[in-house]
């Protein structure tokens, strides 16, 4: 997918909203309370909630692109309309996790709330630069962290969810990283963001010797 920014527009990522999911939540869940950290520390699900979609529309404009990597909603079919209706962003992209069956298939014609819904992104983004020209990023974005994906060895990005990093682990080796909301203060992160950080990462991968990461072959 190819995204050509206008002026004053911004992009964002989230993933892992996991909006009424009251297991998540340390005041609601029935879970095995041992493993304390995968909680988010909420007395109720309703202000879980009410922090998720007011993180989102304090950030995210009516104009922007809001790029989310799965794990929409829980608490039924219900909670998916219900949560996109709260959010203020027209241009919301979808990434498909594991939870988000009902969206997979369609129920209803639910997909047709988000602007497109996808297994795997490969993103452009390009942007004016002020004297005329644009300067671009490229990304491979999915649900789940992946080993190797085209580009890595000229420096493409890799964007996930899934695991739930906290914000010392988010960013992985070589240029991945984590935006679920749980490594980034219940918050989508900025294109810009993003970005920034990943650009002090060296062209690496999970595999030692996977040889996309020898840049030589691609001149």
């Amino acid at each position: 997918m190819k995204i050509l920014l206008q002026p004053g527009q911004r992009v964002w990522f989230t993933s892992d909203t996991h909006y009424n999911h009251a297991n998540i939540c340390r005041g609601t869940t029935q879970w095995d309370r041992e493993g304390e950290n995968h909680f988010r520390d909420f007395d109720t699900l309703e202000e879980m909630n009410w922090v998720l979609v007011n993180n989102i529309n304090a950030l995210v404009t009516e104009n922007d692109i809001l790029i989310h990597l799965g794990d929409w909603s829980f608490g039924g079919f219900d909670s998916i309309a219900k949560f996109r209706e709260q959010i203020i962003c027209k241009n919301i992209h979808l990434v498909l996790g594991n939870h988000d069956h009902h969206i997979a298939n369609n129920k209803d014609g639910v997909a047709e709330l988000f602007s497109s819904v996808n297994q795997y992104l490969d993103l452009s983004i390009k942007w004016p630069d002020g004297t005329g020209k644009h300067q671009g990023a490229h990304f491979v974005c999915m649900h789940y962290p992946i080993a190797s994906w085209d580009g890595l060895g000229r420096g493409v990005c890799h964007l996930h969810g899934h695991v739930h990093l906290p914000p010392g682990r988010r960013v992985g080796r070589g240029k991945v990283m984590d935006v679920g909301v749980d490594g980034n203060q219940l918050s989508p992160i900025s294109l810009d963001s993003i970005i920034r950080i990943l650009s002090k990462q060296p062209i690496d991968g999970f595999m030692d010797k996977d040889h996309h990461t020898i840049t030589e072959n691609y001149k």
